[in-house]
């Protein structure tokens, strides 16, 4: 007991330049961006952005555009390092770029972040007049909702279906459920769910599904009851568009991993003492199988939470993190995109030490002071 707790301080105290040299990196990528949040707001105040998701923050914005409609001078910007920027009063330039902090240099700004970020203090939206944070909290449940449904639905299907066509190898339903399973991942889960919108969300067929949103405008008049309905009818589509492609890769791994044990001699000689099928199977193989499938848990959750549901949530209009961060890239949102990358990563090594620790829970063979970090 004493080896694993060693273990975990170990991995929590690796996260700590693990996610100083993400944001590091980041830091410095962002610096050479072209399209800064200065560009974007020059843009939007001389009126050439037209991008679908752009937004003048509330008061500043408009403050700033009452002061670039007086700031225009042939004379001042000639030489302005901002594209856009040229005729525009260079004090009115350095107004912006202290709006938005970047007339602090560059090491003096990234000590900041480095500080404000170790309290999960990110700023504030450059565009949305809120706080950081507070944009994370509110878009989080979204996003981890469709994420827990998407895994727990995925591993329940594919799990019991990779064993019966182990058991099963080679035989007709081993066949046919392949062929079934290749061709669900090969088709796009945006296409999909295209596809599931046309059908049964009001398109050409049957309306069966809302479209847009997680819950009704009356949801605060529902019972509890009513409320859990009203919720998985709204989260049924965009589910099952974001399952779809998760069977074959973990089906799969299930079948080859059950396959690798039923051949080694501890089932045969288990079978050879007369325990019954399913026995061997559930009993012997299964512990040691579902050692790999559980590894890959932590990525197969994080990668539903932060890259598969983005165009989820914009096909069925979810107010998630992908959205969210979508449009902070769009806008050039860097409190949002570094804020949401932060949190991001902690929650990546947060799931990947978790998956760690369910190896004990499976095999509590694994001795934490032989394992490396």
């Amino acid at each position: 007991m004493s080896n694993m707790w060693a273990y975990i301080l170990r991995r929590l105290l690796l996260m700590v330049p693990t996610l100083l040299g993400i944001l590091t990196i980041s830091f410095i990528i962002v610096q050479f961006v072209p399209g800064g949040p200065v560009e974007r707001m020059i843009a939007q105040l001389t009126g050439l952005d037209a991008g679908a998701t752009a937004r003048i923050g509330g008061a500043g914005g408009a403050e700033m555009g009452a002061g670039a409609a007086q700031s225009q001078s042939a004379a001042g910007g000639a030489n302005s390092r901002y594209r856009g920027a040229r005729g525009l009063d260079p004090e009115f330039i350095a107004e912006l770029e202290k709006m938005y902090g970047f007339d602090k240099p560059p090491l003096e700004r990234y000590v900041k972040m480095l500080k404000d970020y170790a309290t999960f203090d990110f700023g504030e939206s450059y565009f949305k007049d809120e706080r950081v944070i507070d944009l994370i909290i509110d878009k989080l449940p979204v996003s981890v909702s469709l994420g827990l449904w998407t895994t727990l639905i995925t591993y329940l299907t594919c799990i019991p279906l990779g064993i019966a066509k182990a058991v099963r190898d080679g035989s007709r339903f081993d066949v046919w459920t392949s062929t079934v399973i290749v061709i669900g991942y090969a088709i796009p889960s945006f296409l999909f769910a295209v596809l599931l919108v046309v059908l049964f969300a009001g398109g050409s067929f049957w309306d069966i599904f809302p479209l847009r949103g997680l819950t009704s405008d009356n949801w605060d008049s529902l019972s509890l009851g009513g409320k859990i309905l009203d919720y998985l009818w709204h989260i049924t589509l965009p589910v099952i568009s974001m399952v779809i492609g998760g069977f074959a890769s973990l089906t799969m791994l299930t079948k080859n991993s059950f396959l690798d044990e039923i051949g080694k001699q501890y089932v045969i000689t288990a079978r050879a003492k007369g325990l019954t099928e399913r026995r061997v199977l559930y009993g012997h193989v299964f512990r040691n199988a579902m050692l790999i499938v559980i590894a890959g848990f932590p990525s197969a959750l994080t990668s539903v939470l932060f890259t598969s549901s983005l165009l989820i949530e914009v096909i069925f209009s979810l107010d998630g993190l992908g959205l969210l961060g979508f449009e902070a890239a769009i806008n050039r949102d860097y409190p949002v995109m570094l804020g949401s990358l932060y949190i991001f990563a902690l929650l990546g090594l947060v799931l990947n030490l978790l998956s760690d620790l369910t190896y004990v829970w499976v095999d509590p063979r694994i001795d934490f002071e032989k394992r490396e970090v």
